[in-house]
């Protein structure tokens, strides 16, 4: 999280992007290739695990913190801890104000079109609250999942639920007929199915080894990486046909959104989009109180600024990248999937 934020406040997004995943083929991830406390870490037998972390099926989840608390120095651990606990605080909150704002903005507030300021804030505390419960109560699963490997159980629940979402961003940037029903349709699909599998996951976890497995055929014989890739083709199948069922979208509305017309020769002006009617009423509310602070629910904002009479709204006059910094992006990235692919194949 920290890289990301690094990487955004640069001003050369191509130079930035090669910067970042240069990085991450540095220290710690070398130093664990050559300084790996196997002996703890790599244990095979059931019940030496269950001595050294608790799980019987291997202690690959203190892989990491072991790394950074036995075998960095002081000053680069502490500096480790506590970027790794910023990266978790900033996660944590940018995921329940995401998840609180979709449910009151786009569900609470449909079904209640006049409620006011403080009652969408409390609805959103609300359900932050509930999502914190939530998780709290998901731990549990968490443990019992893919016999308590965190890292199979992080990439498994993404096999299931990010196919989808990558199939219809690709399609809808490279396709220019991808439409709104075709999107919408592909995601449903794709969502239901991966979700289909996750809950199969839960309901029959794998056993130990030399135990018969009662799970159904697409469970023992389909693994979660290639039912990613299955699920990512099935969702564009989707997308494609019903896209191509539907109208397809105008010009309009494809300018400078997709691959082939982000450089039209053509360039117009896009405005941004208008505000809402509920920035537009809280605006309404703020010119009435002026000099004055809105208190809602305990918490006190300022006035915003606002444009002055007849000032028109932003403009966004085009989106163009310097040719250097085109090339040098694509070059290295062509290195860095080579070195990738050597570091796989050499330690595979």
């Amino acid at each position: 999280m920290v890289k990301v934020r690094r990487l955004i406040c640069l001003l050369v997004l191509s130079g930035a992007g090669v910067l970042l995943h240069y990085k991450r083929r540095l220290p710690p991830h070398w130093r664990s290739a050559f300084n790996s406390p196997a002996d703890i870490v790599a244990c095979v037998d059931p019940e030496e695990c269950l001595k050294v972390c608790g799980a019987e099926v291997g202690c690959s989840n203190i892989a990491f913190p072991k790394l950074v608390i036995e075998l960095m120095p002081s000053g680069l651990r502490g500096l480790m801890i506590a970027v790794m606990m910023a990266a978790l605080m900033s996660s944590l909150t940018s995921i329940f104000n995401s998840s609180s704002t979709l449910f009151t903005m786009d569900i609470w507030k449909k079904y209640r079109r006049g409620a006011s300021e403080k009652e969408l804030l409390l609805v959103g505390r609300i359900v932050t609250v509930i999502l914190v419960v939530i998780s709290v109560v998901w731990i549990p699963i968490l443990q019992s999942a893919n016999s308590g490997q965190l890292y199979v159980y992080i990439q498994s629940v993404t096999s299931y639920l990010a196919p989808p979402v990558t199939a219809i961003f690709v399609m809808a940037i490279f396709w220019k007929r991808t439409n709104e029903a075709g999107a919408f349709w592909g995601l449903m699909v794709g969502l239901a199915v991966g979700l289909t599998r996750m809950v199969l996951e839960f309901a029959f976890p794998p056993p130990r080894c030399g135990v018969f497995d009662p799970a159904p055929a697409v469970l023992r014989r389909v693994h979660y990486l290639h039912f990613a890739i299955i699920l990512c083709a099935l969702t564009a199948v989707v997308v494609v046909v019903i896209s191509l069922l539907t109208p397809p979208p105008t010009e309009e509305q494809t300018h400078n959104l997709t691959w082939w017309t982000l450089s039209n020769t053509s360039e117009r002006e896009i405005a941004l989009q208008k505000v809402s009617t509920l920035s537009r009423r809280t605006e309404g509310c703020e010119s009435a109180r002026r000099g004055k602070c809105v208190r809602t629910a305990g918490f006190c904002s300022p006035r915003p600024g606002r444009l002055a009479a007849g000032t028109p709204p932003p403009i966004i006059h085009g989106i163009k990248e310097d040719p250097f910094w085109s090339r040098f992006c694509c070059v290295n990235a062509i290195i860095l999937v080579c070195v990738n692919i050597f570091l796989y194949a050499y330690y595979a």
